[in-house]
């Protein structure tokens, strides 16, 4: 039985009213929901209370879940909802964040993983990278916005991308491509490559 199969498994038993199901799949995805979330908002209360409706909204939704989509698709789907209105009543951008938890729960600073040849110089170029790549995400339209934080930070193929953003794949695939190319000509200054380079 794969993963897929699991879940729904235990979402056919929680629409039956086996609410130690549901707890199972929030205990599986609430990590990787809060890290999805976290991408959005920068305040980690805001990021949790957020979660929480997340799920709430998901228990209460979850009758009408059919199992087209994958249930973390479903989920994810629900809280980028949920942050955009929040985003929307607060009158926030969406953020991005230098810091990334992996799956064992470690904090990941972003500046970090790049390379480092432990010279302040490249310390500075690091930081400037990120910084860039932080301001350019932060600017991109919403849709471009979301497609790459799913795509790069979160690891979505293009057709969970697609399921979540309610579009078709070539449409993601666009997305992508756009996002790539407005960070791309911001650090070429930085990077000094070419236009026919990425970095």
């Amino acid at each position: 039985m794969n993963d897929r199969q699991i879940d729904q498994a235990l979402v056919e038993k929680a629409q039956q009213g086996d609410v130690t199901a549901f707890e199972l799949l929030v205990s599986k995805y609430q990590r990787r929901l809060t890290r999805l979330l976290s991408r959005l908002i920068k305040d980690e209360h805001e990021v949790l209370d957020i979660a929480q409706e997340t799920f709430i909204k998901a228990y209460k939704a979850l009758p009408n879940f059919r199992g087209d989509s994958a249930f973390y698709t479903w989920l994810y789907r629900i809280g980028i909802n949920t942050a955009k209105n929040y985003l929307t009543s607060q009158s926030r951008k969406l953020e991005t964040n230098a810091m990334v938890t992996n799956d064992e729960g470690d904090e990941l600073n972003l500046t970090e993983q790049l390379p480092d040849w432990q010279t302040p110089e490249s310390h500075l170029l690091n930081q400037e990278i990120v910084q860039t790549v932080q301001s350019v995400v932060d600017r991109l339209p919403e849709d471009l916005r979301q497609a790459i934080i799913l795509r790069e930070l979160e690891g979505l193929s293009y057709e969970e991308i697609a399921t979540v953003m309610h579009c078709p794949i070539g449409t993601v695939r666009s997305r992508i491509f756009r996002a790539r190319e407005v960070i791309a000509k911001e650090l070429r200054p930085i990077l000094e490559t070419t236009e026919g380079q990425r970095w």
